[in-house]
């Protein structure tokens, strides 16, 4: 998995390319506790994310409840593969997709 981020004044985007499991799940936790502390608006763009496995959904779900707090989340550019994981789980209803 690699991580990209582009932070500006308004908002931070956190690119995620490869698969979010077990083993990834912690550094995409730990950049996002560090580099959220301050953002407004955080959009997770994960169109290269290929898998997502329930590690993975528990990070996104921490990062949503500490955006509730502070601002907003939204996720983009998520393939069929992950958003039929996001339907079967109920993620679906609880991210903002877009």
């Amino acid at each position: 998995m690699t991580i990209e981020i582009k932070k500006n004044v308004q908002e931070t985007v956190i690119e995620i390319t490869g698969r979010l499991d077990t083993i990834t799940a912690p550094a995409l936790e730990k950049t996002i506790n560090e580099d959220i502390k301050d953002t407004k608006n955080l959009i997770l763009d994960i169109k290269g994310m290929e898998y997502i496995s329930s590690a993975g959904l528990r990070v996104l779900l921490a990062a949503q409840k500490k955006m509730q707090k502070n601002g907003s989340m939204k996720v983009i550019n998520v393939c069929e593969e992950v958003m039929e994981v996001f339907a079967m789980t109920g993620f679906a209803d609880i991210l903002t997709i877009g």
